[in-house]
């Protein structure tokens, strides 16, 4: 038996692939299938079943495509309803793959059709489970992603979820492995270790949803309390990974067209692509094609991508490192971002040395900033989450948080000048690239850590809720 986690760093997911005696299993699997064909090649197995734990919604999985190229069964848990042939799993059906079994164990909360999957070794003994999003390292999956107006509610679900845990999963062996389908950075839970894996006894211990002594109503106000609304994208997701999409071949096809600079502003001018440059942060400011938006390969880049280009649909340009090109439609496509049509060639070294426009942003360190700030009366807008800012914010900062930078926009003057920055100045280069492309121009970017703004004596305090104030 061998069983291994597939970890993508990028959207802290993690997918798995179990053999046994000729015959292998895929669980979770992204969009992309070459991973596991390779290895299910390289160790001489057919993959025969690809289990699914649920109808995810942060990622495109590629259970489609793998079944089309491999003829294996895709495996659902009860109440999956799709577009596509699939095999429906009762709780309690078990699968033989080799000399080993997969039990379904049907664990609603997270979604009605969550399921984890319960592996027995060769001499029956329970080894692992699968647990998806119904239990995470530290924490368990929200319950708001399924609720449905008028039918259920996220306390429903939550609810289900507490029976769940308690009937299916605490009462096996504290032995047995616990394999989530996410980690720290995720936003199916609030919060996630950074551990990819662990066993179900230490979870037990130290995991506040599986407390011995909790009350169903104080798991439901511990699960539903602080969450933040999930990312647009995510219905989008979910909605695909359901009714299906296209072939993964397709859409790396169309989308790894090389265009010459003179092609490359043909299309961007006849078409409505948006111009995504993908590139180092600190090589975009210094010079970008204009009104192209960043959102760098080196960051949370598809979970950004989800988060702040609200069609799926949108025909996307690519601006990217050579040798990177194939990388950024596949991870776009994991989100399910299947339009794009082409890159540039040569990368922006050869838009330079064609002649083309070129626009930049004024980019500064935390010694300028904390100098701008003691000589001037700034105007300071602060990209972080809420949850942020409110830790530790510069006084007299605004919070302007890039996950809902496309329905604030109107909180900003085009003629104010700001200052920008987050905690490192990735967020803050993606938000100054977007509200450049919709023509603020008076905009200085900090690209430096948020410790560095108080080693430069920049001065910093706690948000007081004004409720709390007497």
């Amino acid at each position: 038996m061998k069983i291994e986690q597939i970890y993508t760093g990028c959207l802290a997911q993690g997918a798995y692939y179990i053999q046994s005696e000729g015959e292998a299993a895929i669980i979770d699997p992204l969009r992309e299938t070459r991973p596991y064909l390779e290895k299910a090649e390289e160790d001489g197995v057919k993959i025969k079943y690809i289990f699914e734990t649920h109808f995810h919604a942060d990622f495109v999985s590629g259970h489609l495509d793998l079944a089309k190229k491999t003829g294996a069964t895709i495996v659902y848990g009860p109440t999956a309803e799709t577009s596509f042939e699939k095999h429906e799993a009762k709780d309690g059906e078990v699968f033989q793959l080799g000399k080993i079994t997969i039990e379904v164990l049907h664990t609603p909360g997270h979604t009605p059709e969550s399921t984890t999957y319960l592996l027995r070794d060769e001499a029956g003994k329970e080894n692992a489970i699968f647990s998806g999003d119904t239990l995470f390292i530290g924490d368990v999956g929200r319950p708001d992603l399924a609720q449905k107006k008028g039918e259920l509610t996220k306390e429903d679900l939550a609810g289900w979820l507490f029976d769940s845990l308690r009937n299916k999963i605490m009462p096996l062996p504290d032995e047995v492995i616990v394999y989530p389908a996410h980690g720290a950075g995720s936003a199916c839970g609030k919060n996630m270790s950074s551990e990819t894996w662990d066993t179900l006894g230490n979870q037990k211990k130290t995991n506040y949803a599986l407390r011995a002594d909790m009350t169903r109503e104080e798991f439901i106000k511990e699960v539903t309390d602080g969450l933040m609304p999930p990312p647009a994208y995510f219905a989008k997701n979910a909605a695909l990974n359901k009714k299906g999409y296209d072939s993964i071949d397709a859409v790396m096809e169309r989308g790894t067209r090389a265009l010459s600079p003179r092609a490359f502003e043909v299309a961007a001018n006849e078409t409505d692509a948006l111009i995504l440059d993908v590139r180092d942060k600190a090589a975009f400011v210094e010079g970008f094609i204009p009104n192209s938006i960043f959102i760098g390969l080196d960051g949370s880049f598809a979970p950004w991508v989800g988060a702040l280009i609200p069609d799926l649909m949108q025909e996307i340009l690519i601006v990217a490192p050579q040798g990177r090109e194939e990388e950024t439609v596949k991870r776009l496509a994991r989100v399910g971002y299947d339009n794009a049509i082409g890159y540039l060639k040569g990368g922006f070294e050869a838009w330079k040395t064609s002649g083309g426009e070129v626009d930049t942003i004024e980019t500064i360190d935390a010694v300028a900033f904390a100098k701008a700030y003691q000589d001037n009366d700034i105007k300071v807008l602060d990209v972080r989450k809420p949850s942020e800012w409110e830790s530790e914010q510069i006084e007299q900062s605004q919070n302007f948080p890039l996950d809902f930078i496309n329905k604030q926009m109107s909180e900003v003057d085009r003629d104010t000048p700001y200052y920008m920055h987050c905690r490192s100045g990735y967020r803050s280069t993606v938000a100054a690239s977007i509200l450049k492309a919709r023509g603020f121009e008076k905009l200085t970017n900090v690209q430096d850590k948020f410790d560095a703004f108080v080693e430069a004596g920049m001065p910093t305090t706690e948000y007081v809720c004004p409720s709390t104030l007497k």
